[in-house]
């Protein structure tokens, strides 16, 4: 590695230190930057930068979009009613490309992992409570679907938000009359798999086979 440029040298790590890419992967698409035309390279650059330019997260839910809030906080046709929980953006798209789903969505950025010291202060989680009310403090969302991958992170993130609001009065009574439902995602989805990766069929039936938590 020592033997190499150092401009070659430096933007390998930089690629080592994206998520899933190893030494060898780093070099090989180093090497493959390395003969493709400047003009190219540079239009990948200006795309790189634009990333973090060109896109805002949406105060609202917290996905990442071209504008705030995002299009689906502002379609007005979607089912307020509903809301549902999930970890990543990419999760939201993946449940988005199901077809399946038309209410609203809060993204956590992430699950509870005490062993990678995130604790429920690292997520956006606990505004939940606010996105369950309207203005005037009254409850606007009859069920919250809880949509955390089904790992042990995602389970404890999960029963962390249902013991959150049964533990605050004014949600207790709602989820004792019933008028507020927390549900989670349903079968389809198997232990250890991420949403992001599931095709919509499989997504389909986890939303449709949600149960109550």
């Amino acid at each position: 590695m020592q033997k190499l440029p150092k401009a070659v040298r430096q933007l390998i790590e930089k690629f080592e230190a994206l998520p899933g890419i190893g030494p060898k992967s780093a070099q090989r698409l180093v090497f493959y930057l390395l003969h493709t035309p400047e003009n190219h390279l540079a239009d990948f650059a200006e795309k790189l930068l634009a990333l973090k330019r060109d896109t805002v997260m949406c105060r609202l839910c917290h996905n990442v979009a071209e504008e705030d809030p995002c299009a689906i906080c502002q379609d007005k046709a979607r089912d307020q009613e509903l809301l549902c929980v999930v970890e990543q953006p990419l999760d939201l798209l993946a449940i988005e490309h199901s077809g399946k789903y038309q209410g609203n969505y809060h993204v956590l950025h992430g699950a509870i992992a005490p062993l990678n010291n995130i604790g429920p202060d690292q997520l956006y989680l606990r505004d939940i409570m606010n996105r369950l009310k309207n203005s005037s403090g009254k409850l606007q969302v009859k069920e919250l679907i809880l949509a955390t991958n089904p790992t042990m992170e995602g389970e404890a993130t999960a029963l962390y938000i249902a013991e959150l609001l049964k533990n605050d009065q004014f949600f207790a009574d709602k989820i004792a009359k019933g008028e507020l439902i927390i549900s989670r995602i349903g079968h389809g989805l198997p232990i250890g798999a991420d949403i992001e990766y599931a095709d919509g069929v499989t997504l389909a039936r986890a939303l449709e086979g949600r149960r109550g938590l």
